[in-house]
């Protein structure tokens, strides 16, 4: 049988290409039970492996044939080569939508792979971004052993959180801005659901009394009201009102809406989202986007009260038990924390909202874990300057055992130091690259309004 596993596994893997010996890292491409993965290593290997996790790629939006993640920041993969270490990533088996269960799978057996053929690391460090940076601390602790330390970026953590976040959204845009038809969850067609669902938020962006029910909707998943990687906080009300509207459209409706349900449905054996029982008066009460919601009402003339008593009266979804326990059993990181993490994050993220941040924080002990704050608006908003940055601090209390300055003045001395190249931040919005100066700042975000416990 020990024979049999090894045979199968043999024929798993299809043989990597690897540059000749002595013309710079070597680069190992292959595929391991379908999932393509990329492993560079420098010829000065300092013994330290970076285990990348890539985000959530929509079906509609596959990377490009051949293309795997090593890090957030396109720069930063350079950067740690220069530096010694060596670079690691898989694709997942069926790169898009909710690849989760064979990320877990799949990040560990290249793991394997890389001590099988590279040589066992000296110190192992799980990264990623968005939907990576959840599957980093999932990977940390279910293999407390083979982990060092983690650096989650703009993480997702409370998974099926994000899930109940998304369907409280698309739920207030369906009560208040459509005629009621779209399917949010087990939709027969989900085309159609997604288009009437972008069609009432785009009517609702060319009138104050809109953009009013649009900043209510939005702070049910306290949306920020700031889209941009490059340009500052909007300063103007209804600025602020059309950026929510922009992220309600780009990551709710359009992004993990109707479209992406039958993929999270099909994996989890049913629908694992549900608002039964919401009170959405209670919702609009803890999010911080309150005053937002009272001051556009009060501009719009528009009657807020009404709004709620339409939303507690909207039938309601529920979950599929079977589906629920399968997303409790994959998804929702136990805070146990075998090895430091670090998190890094934007406080105006909208797609991974920064209460995340605050729901693992409650859920982890003070002394393994820190969190970052990069100042900007966007998703996974950091450069290479501050990615590396990020790292060596959390390298520092792996090494130490203890956690170095992380005051916002010393990590933008550090970040500073780096030349111009490695400041370029990528809007994911525009895909825009500009160069930015490091912004890492002091926040508090709000709590988390669906935590899944």
């Amino acid at each position: 049988m020990a024979l049999l596993a090894v045979l199968v596994a043999a024929l798993l893997v299809a043989p990597a290409a690897a540059e000749p010996a002595g013309t710079g890292p070597q680069v190992h491409r292959g595929t391991i039970d379908g999932a393509e993965y990329l492993v560079t290593v420098p010829e000065d290997w300092n013994g330290t492996l970076v285990l990348f996790s890539h985000g959530y790629y929509p079906e509609a939006y596959p990377p490009p044939p051949g293309h795997v993640m090593l890090s957030t920041a396109e720069q930063t993969a350079e950067l740690l080569l220069d530096d010694g270490y060596a670079l690691a990533a898989s694709n997942f088996r069926g790169v898009v939508g909710w690849t989760v269960e064979p990320a877990l799978r799949d990040q560990i057996r290249l793991l394997d792979w890389f001590e099988d053929n590279i040589g066992h690391p000296r110190r192992t460090i799980a990264s990623g971004m968005s939907m990576g940076g959840g599957i980093s601390v999932l990977l940390a602790e279910r293999n407390p052993h083979r982990f060092d330390g983690v650096l989650a970026q703009c993480g997702e953590y409370d998974m099926p959180g994000s899930w109940n976040i998304a369907l409280d959204v698309t739920f207030a845009v369906r009560t208040l801005l459509t005629d009621g038809t779209a399917e949010l969850v087990r939709p027969e067609n989900p085309r159609a659901s997604v288009d009437a669902l972008h069609a009432g938020v785009a009517r609702a962006r060319t009138s104050e009394a809109g953009l009013a029910k649009l900043a209510l909707i939005a702070a049910l998943g306290n949306v920020p009201g700031w889209m941009s990687a490059h340009d500052p906080a909007p300063a103007q009300l209804w600025q602020r009102v059309q950026a929510q509207a922009d992220w309600i459209d780009l990551a709710y409706v359009q992004g993990i809406g109707p479209g992406a349900r039958p993929d999270v449905e099909r994996h989890a054996g049913g629908n694992p989202s549900w608002n039964t029982g919401v009170d959405y008066r209670r919702q609009l009460a803890i999010s911080g986007q309150l005053d937002t919601v009272r001051q556009a009402y009060a501009a719009a003339g528009g009657d807020l009260a009404a709004d709620l008593a339409a939303l507690n009266r909207a039938p309601r979804i529920a979950a599929d038990p079977r589906a629920l326990g399968y997303m409790y059993r994959l998804a929702v990181p136990r805070g146990s924390t075998p090895a430091p993490v670090l998190t890094l994050h934007n406080p105006a993220d909208g797609g991974a909202v920064a209460d995340q941040v605050r729901w693992y924080a409650e859920h982890t002990d003070d002394r393994q874990v820190r969190h970052l704050w990069s100042d900007r608006g966007n998703h996974c908003a950091f450069s290479a300057a501050e990615e590396v940055t990020a790292l060596r601090v959390l390298e520092r209390r792996i090494e130490t055992g203890r956690w170095p300055d992380t005051r916002p003045d010393t990590l933008n001395a550090a970040a500073g130091a780096f030349a111009p190249e490695h400041h370029i931040v990528k809007d994911i919005v525009t895909w825009v690259d500009k160069a930015m100066p490091p912004a890492f700042t002091r926040y508090t975000p709000s709590t988390f309004q669906r935590p899944s416990r």
